[in-house]
């Protein structure tokens, strides 16, 4: 694990992601192309949960622990890259389902490998179990884990992950 450093849908910042809760830290949470057709693209790969639904359940999920959520979509790769830059020194973690821009990204990757913080790599779908070309994340290498293939639970899930990973452990 590397050392860490002291939205809507629409890509805006959310409210839980302006206004700190005083506990551990903020929270980014980036969602790559296509994510914003949750709900209607695909329902039998991804289910029919919106990204606003999922969004709202990780950003319950982590008041838990303390900590609050900003969400940022973008289709656009740069976007993306331009999130991870401006999380640097501020959020303590990354939660990232980048979607098809895990398994070519480069630029992705080299974003993630410069954040300070926790870094979770996040799937609805488990990759392995699709097309070929989907089994390899570019962001895997340079993530702490990756949650993959339990939908919805996925989001709350990668909040767990960060909050353990947060205070050290990795049980």
């Amino acid at each position: 694990m590397r050392p860490l450093s002291p939205a809507d849908p629409d890509g805006s910042p959310s409210e839980a992601g302006t206004a700190g809760t005083g506990g551990q830290g903020l929270v980014v949470l980036l969602s790559g192309p296509n994510l914003d057709l949750l709900g209607e693209r695909q329902p039998d790969i991804y289910g029919t949960a919106t990204l606003r639904e999922l969004v709202d359940m990780a950003t319950e999920e982590a008041k838990a622990f303390g900590l609050s959520v900003e969400h940022h979509q973008s289709n656009h790769e740069g976007e993306l890259v331009e999130q991870v830059h401006g999380a640097r020194g501020r959020a303590v973690a990354l939660v990232v389902n980048a979607g098809a821009l895990s398994h070519y990204s480069w630029s992705l990757h080299d974003a993630l490998a410069a954040f300070e913080g926790v870094v979770v790599e996040l799937h609805l779908s488990n990759p392995a179990a699709r097309e070929p070309w989907r089994h390899t994340s570019v962001v895997a290498p340079v993530s702490d884990g990756v949650i993959a293939g339990f939908g919805p639970l996925g989001y709350r899930l990668a909040m767990h992950a960060v909050a353990r990973l947060l205070d050290g452990g990795r049980t």
